[in-house]
């Protein structure tokens, strides 16, 4: 099990802002070491304007200020996702059921779902791989209601197919031979996580990424379940 890469956009952030702490500290140095420069070069009969190096120095502490909270932001929102990240790893192992086409074949086996609404004439279930050919065809049930398919990963001719991500499609129609929309929920095990400008995402399966908000519900894997009632 990987627990995915956790460098976040904010983290990326706060590097800028200590690199633009860091210039605004030689600005000021600079301005520092001119103004003391004329100071003790002055005129006496035509001193400097008190006022217009003042101005430069409120502003230069207006820009500091600026870096500081947008530094303590940052560093607030790096501990926000790396907190989001603890906690899915308790996800990371388990299996998870989420809205989306993409099925995760692992070891050979899949589990999806799909809901059918009320007044299907006739549906059918297409499963294609990632080059988007067709593996496999099946009649879909067209009774109202969840059905939950457990796919063995083999193909239309009894063939078995490479572990992977494939894409379900399952389609109806109703009397009148218009189409009907049909929910669909895969089912895979989590093998790890990680953010994405702000997003949590789970690693289902070999490749395939979901954000976290997809997930519907989570359970334990079956083997574990049996062992634990044995």
């Amino acid at each position: 099990m990987i627990l995915g890469n956790a460098t976040s956009a904010a983290a990326i952030e706060g590097g800028q802002s200590a690199e633009a702490g860091a210039k605004l500290e030689d600005d000021l140095n600079r301005f520092l070491n001119i103004l003391v420069t004329q100071l003790q070069n002055q005129d006496p009969l035509d001193p400097l304007d008190a006022n217009e190096f003042t101005s430069q120095l409120v502003q230069f502490a207006s820009v500091e200020q600026q870096i500081y909270q947008n530094s303590n932001l940052e560093k607030m929102l790096n501990l926000q996702e790396t907190s989001q990240i603890s906690d899915m790893v308790d996800f990371i192992g388990n299996k998870v059921e989420f809205f989306g086409q993409k099925l995760p074949l692992e070891n050979g086996a899949a589990e999806f779902s799909y809901v059918m609404p009320t007044g299907v004439k006739e549906a059918t279930v297409n499963i294609a791989n990632s080059n988007g050919i067709n593996v496999f065809f099946a009649d879909a049930d067209t009774n109202s209601g969840k059905h939950t398919i457990n796919w063995d990963g083999q193909d239309k001719n009894g063939q078995q197919l490479p572990d992977g991500e494939y894409t379900v499609l399952v389609s109806g129609t109703d009397p009148q031979g218009n189409l009907v929309q049909i929910e669909h929920l895969m089912t895979g095990t989590v093998s790890g996580a990680g953010v994405d400008n702000g997003v949590v995402k789970l690693f289902v399966g070999q490749s395939l990424i979901i954000d976290q908000d997809k997930v519907l519900s989570v359970r334990k894997p079956e083997t574990e379940t049996a062992e634990t009632e044995e």
